[in-house]
C-alpha cells in the first residue's frame, strides 16, 4: 500500500511562470506558500517569451496612449476599467521586477561614460503607437523567469514542489459541505507516481494557457489548459475562449519545434515576403508589418492557402548585420544552428497557436466565482485583452494581477481557517493501463481537428464537426480516466479535450467576426459586441 502524503500551506500557487512566481514572492512577505510546478521550475511560457513587457517609461508616451492602443487591438471587447488599471500599475510592476534583479537593456552612451544611469532601451511592436517595450535583448522571458526563480528558491516562506500535476480542486460542494469554497487540490507526484493532497486556505491558478490543444503551437508542452479545465469542473465561469491568438511568425523548419520569432523583428523593420520575394502586408493593412497579430496571421494564412505555399518569409537582411546580431542574439544563434543566417537569409515562417485570450473569469483582484480561488495570468479572463491581445501585455498582466491578488489574499489570511479532514485520493477501483496507445491516438486526433476546424479561419460547418468529434472523444477519455490510474499524458488529454469543448462552444455562440475569431459564415462585426460567457451546469 502506497504511503498517504498530505501537504499543508496557507496558499497553494499552481504554476511557476511569471504569474505564479510573482504571486508567491508577494505573498511570502506575510505567509507560507507552496508553489506547484508541473515540470522543471522554468518549463513554462514565460521562459520562452522573447519580445518584452509594455510599460510607459518614455516622457513622450502616456498611460492614455497605452490604454488606447490596447482598446484598439482588443477590437471593442476590452473592459476599459481593467485596461486602465493595468496600464496605471505597469510602471510600478516593472520597478518591482528591476528591484528583484531583472536587467533590462539600456541605451548605450555614445560618449563612453558610465552606462548604469542610462535610460532603458524601448522597442516598439505591432499595435503600439510608441516605443514602450522594456526588454532584455530578445530573451526577456528568460531573464524574468531566471531572476524570479532565484528569489523564490532563496525565500524561506516558499516551498517548491517540482514535477507535480494538479489533478482537481477540492471544494466544499464536491465534499457535500456547506458553502462554495476551495479547500485545496489533489496533485500527482510524477516522480513517485502517486496522488497526494494539498490543503490550503487559498488556491491560486497560474497555469498558463491552452495552446497545446492545437497541432501547431509556439508554447511549451505544459500549456494544456489545466487551470481552465479544473476551474470549470469546480463551477467557475469561463469567457472568450474563442479568441486564441495565433502568433504570425514561428520558424518553419523540420527540426525547429515551437521556435517563435519575436514581433520585435517586425518592430525593428523586418518585412514579410511571399516566396517570390514580394511584400504582401501593405495589401492587407496600412500599418503593414506593424498591424496587430490577428491581421498579420490571417494575411499569412490567406497567402499560404492562395499560393499553396508551405510558408512565407520574414526578412531583416536589409538591416546592418551588427544591428541584427546585437538586437536579436538568441534568434541569430538558434537560426544558425538550422543553417539560416538571418543577416543574409529570409526566415521561413508560419503562424502557430500562441496565446489564450479567454479563460477563467476574475475580478480586478484575480478572484474567481469560487471563494478562495484566484486565477492570474494567461489562465484568467480579466477583460484586459478583449478579442485580441496587444503585444507585450501578457507578462504585464501576470505582474499587475499577481500583486493585486496577493494584496487581496493577504487581507483575508486571519479570517479563513485551515481546512480540516480532507479525504485522500481513492485508487482502489482503478488499475494500470495497458492501452497507452489510445491516449496517443486521441491526442493526435484532438489537436488535428482543432487546427483544421477551429483554427485561424472558421465556419459554422467546421465548428459543428469539431463539436461532434470533441463529444465522442470526451466520452472515451472519461471512460478511460474512470478505469485506469492517472498519468501525465492522461491528465493533460482530459484537460485539453475539456478546453477544446469550451473553445468550440464559445466560437459557435459568436455570430460575427472580430479580432482573433474569423467565421466565413459571419464575416461582419456585430454592432453590440459582448464577451462570450459560459456557465457550468454541473460540478464534476
Amino acid at each position: 500500500m502506497k504511503q498517504v502524503v498530505e501537504h499543508q500551506s496557507d496558499v497553494l500557487v499552481i504554476g511557476s511562470g511569471a504569474a505564479g512566481l510573482t504571486l508567491a514572492l508577494h505573498l511570502a512577505e506575510k505567509t507560507k506558500v507552496i508553489l506547484l510546478s508541473k515540470g522543471p521550475l522554468n518549463e513554462g511560457s514565460t521562459y520562452y517569451a522573447q519580445g518584452g513587457i509594455a510599460s510607459v517609461f518614455d516622457e513622450e508616451d502616456t498611460i492614455e496612449s497605452h490604454v488606447a492602443d490596447t482598446l484598439v487591438a482588443g477590437a471593442g471587447l476590452c473592459d476599459e476599467q481593467v485596461v486602465t488599471f493595468t496600464a496605471k500599475n505597469a510602471k510600478s510592476a516593472m520597478e518591482w521586477l528591476i528591484q528583484c534583479g531583472v536587467a533590462f537593456d539600456k541605451e548605450e552612451r555614445t560618449d563612453g561614460s558610465d552606462n548604469s544611469n542610462a535610460p532603458y532601451h524601448l522597442t516598439r511592436e505591432g499595435g503600439h503607437s510608441h516605443r514602450r517595450i522594456l526588454h532584455a535583448a530578445d530573451a526577456t522571458g528568460k531573464e524574468v523567469q531566471v531572476t524570479l526563480q532565484e528569489n523564490v528558491m532563496n525565500h524561506p516562506n516558499i516551498q517548491v514542489l517540482e514535477r507535480y500535476n494538479a489533478i482537481d480542486l477540492i471544494t466544499t460542494r464536491k465534499l457535500k459541505r456547506p458553502g462554495n469554497r476551495v479547500l485545496g487540490a489533489y496533485v500527482w507526484n510524477r516522480d513517485e507516481e502517486h496522488v497526494e493532497t494539498v490543503k490550503a486556505r487559498f488556491v491560486a491558478l497560474a497555469t498558463g494557457g491552452s495552446s497545446k490543444v492545437y497541432q501547431y503551437t509556439s508554447n511549451p508542452d505544459i500549456a494544456s489548459g489545466d487551470g481552465i479545465a479544473m476551474a470549470w469542473r469546480s463551477g467557475c465561469r469561463v469567457a472568450n475562449m474563442e479568441f486564441n491568438q495565433f502568433h504570425p511568425t514561428c520558424l518553419y523548419h523540420a527540426d525547429a519545434r515551437n521556435f517563435l520569432l519575436t514581433e520585435a523583428l517586425r518592430g525593428e523593420g523586418a518585412y514579410l515576403r511571399r516566396p517570390d520575394g514580394s511584400r504582401f502586408m501593405p495589401d492587407f493593412d496600412e500599418r503593414a508589418e506593424l498591424a496587430p497579430r490577428d491581421i498579420v496571421a490571417r494575411a499569412i494564412d490567406y497567402e499560404m492557402k492562395r499560393l499553396g505555399a508551405d510558408c512565407v518569409y520574414l526578412d531583416i537582411t536589409h538591416k546592418p548585420a551588427d544591428f541584427v546580431i546585437k538586437h536579436f542574439p538568441t534568434i541569430y544563434k538558434r537560426c544558425l544552428e538550422w543553417g539560416i543566417d538571418i543577416t543574409k537569409d529570409p526566415i521561413p515562417v508560419v503562424p502557430a497557436a500562441h496565446y489564450t485570450c479567454g479563460g477563467v473569469m476574475t475580478d480586478l483582484h484575480g478572484q474567481t466565482d469560487l471563494n478562495g480561488l484566484y486565477a492570474v495570468g494567461e489562465v484568467a479572463y480579466t477583460g484586459l485583452h478583449g478579442a485580441n491581445r496587444l503585444a507585450s501585455n501578457s507578462l504585464l498582466e501576470c505582474l499587475v494581477f499577481a500583486r493585486a491578488a496577493a494584496e487581496d489574499i493577504s487581507s483575508q489570511l486571519n479570517k479563513i481557517p485551515m481546512p480540516m479532514n480532507l479525504p485522500h485520493w481513492d485508487e482502489s477501483q482503478v488499475s494500470n493501463s495497458d492501452e497507452e496507445v489510445v491516449i496517443a491516438h486521441n491526442w493526435h486526433e484532438l489537436r488535428l481537428f482543432m487546427w483544421d476546424y477551429v483554427g485561424i479561419v472558421r465556419s459554422d460547418k467546421r465548428l459543428e464537426r469539431a463539436l461532434r468529434r470533441c463529444t465522442m472523444l470526451q466520452q472515451e477519455i472519461q471512460e478511460y480516466y474512470s478505469n485506469f490510474r492517472v498519468s501525465n499524458n492522461l491528465l493533460e488529454l482530459r484537460n485539453l479535450v475539456q478546453v477544446a469543448e469550451l473553445i468550440i462552444r464559445c466560437a459557435m455562440e459568436r455570430k460575427e467576426s472580430r479580432g482573433l475569431h474569423y467565421n466565413l459564415d459571419h464575416p461582419e462585426k456585430s454592432d453590440n459586441p459582448q464577451p462570450t460567457i459560459l456557465l457550468p451546469n454541473k460540478i464534476a
